[in-house]
């Protein structure tokens, strides 16, 4: 493993405040004794709630801002006060090299904008993409993305997002050739659009990185656990994420209503206890919290702004996986890579 991790964490970021966010570090704390944070925000809000945990404290300091990006701020507002918001200076805390990763629950448009403007994107990466582990049948869960930072892409952006996501699954899913495809309606080569079809080709020939291409896959096959990295642009990726964020609730909340309806399936209900509460944890947002913005030059995640201390621990253990691993020169070495392959292509 390498170097111990030391986060910058928007504190007054999401739905709860710092409540939640302090003892989401204390549960990863716990479980990393190495893990060392900075703290952006109302000190004292956040002293209040470390003295619940006094075994996270020396591990803590807090920067206190009194600036918070509201979650309805639209992105351009919040770009002319990134200097004073706890968001903005706890992804500042990266650029100066004073933390190793930022992480915020807030408003993700102003994340995104905050975190390219101070980081600016890697030499061969034209847009950052958001990414994130979604849950499925298989052994492993998947990376997808792009999950909504750009609502166009063209074939270029598509084979760095491919790239970027597969390095992520290497780090994240601990697989050496991750299986990358493509979101498409059909899996057929002649069907797509032709950004997509010049992604394909591209990735097809590209057997130098370190991934396994299996061409397009259709939206009704990305929970069955065939596929570990699945890639679109970020207008149809937030749609599918959303779609199925919203099946996971109808599901759960139909099991509620039926094991619920009467005697008989209250009994059936506790029969199958066992089997619901599996499923309960496999759909639970929280155990699949921590979005990361690839591409940057740093680490940037985004917890869900409604994350309880499970989430937000899960959060930061992403984070932290992240930076021992050195996800960005991960990503680099691949662009590399492809750098490297496409110059006596273009040579010739």
């Amino acid at each position: 493993m390498g170097k111990s991790p030391r986060i910058a964490i928007d504190a007054m970021g999401g739905d709860v405040g710092p409540a939640v966010i302090v003892a989401g570090a204390a549960r990863a704390h716990a479980e990393g004794g190495d893990l060392c944070f900075i703290l952006f925000g109302d000190e004292a809000l956040i002293r209040a709630e470390l003295g619940k945990h006094p075994a996270l404290q020396p591990a803590v300091e807090i920067v206190h801002c009194d600036d918070v990006i509201a979650g309805t701020e639209k992105p351009s507002q919040a770009i002319r006060r990134a200097k004073t918001t706890s968001m903005g200076r706890a992804i500042a805390a990266v650029k100066s090299g004073n933390a190793n990763a930022a992480l915020s629950a807030g408003n993700t448009g102003a994340l995104m904008a905050m975190s390219k403007l101070a980081l600016r994107t890697m030499p061969g990466i034209d847009r950052p993409a958001l990414a994130a582990l979604l849950p499925t049948l298989g052994e492993n869960d998947l990376v997808m993305l792009d999950l909504g930072a750009n609502t166009e892409s063209d074939a270029q952006n598509l084979v760095q997002f491919a790239v970027m996501g597969a390095a992520y699954a290497r780090v994240a899913l601990d697989l050496e050739r991750p299986r990358v495809q493509l979101l498409n309606i059909g899996t057929e080569e002649l069907k797509g659009t032709g950004e997509l079809k010049e992604a394909a080709a591209i990735l097809r020939d590209a057997d130098y990185l370190g991934m396994q291409f299996d061409g397009f896959i259709e939206g009704d096959k990305i929970s069955r656990g065939d596929v570990d990295v699945v890639v679109t642009d970020g207008f149809s990726g937030n749609i599918a994420l959303k779609t199925a964020e919203g099946t996971a609730r109808f599901v759960a909340d139909l099991l509620r209503r039926a094991f619920t309806s009467s005697i008989r399936s209250k009994i059936g209900f506790l029969i199958s206890r066992p089997a619901t509460e599996l499923l309960r944890h496999h759909l639970d947002p929280n155990n699949h919290n921590g979005a990361i913005f690839l591409g940057l030059n740093g680490i940037v995640v985004k917890s869900h702004g409604n994350a309880n201390e499970k989430g937000v621990a899960n959060a930061i253990r992403v984070t932290s996986r992240l930076v021992r691993e050195d996800l960005t020169r991960k990503i680099a070495d691949d662009l590399d890579n492809i750098s490297a392959h496409r110059v006596p292509a273009a040579a010739k």
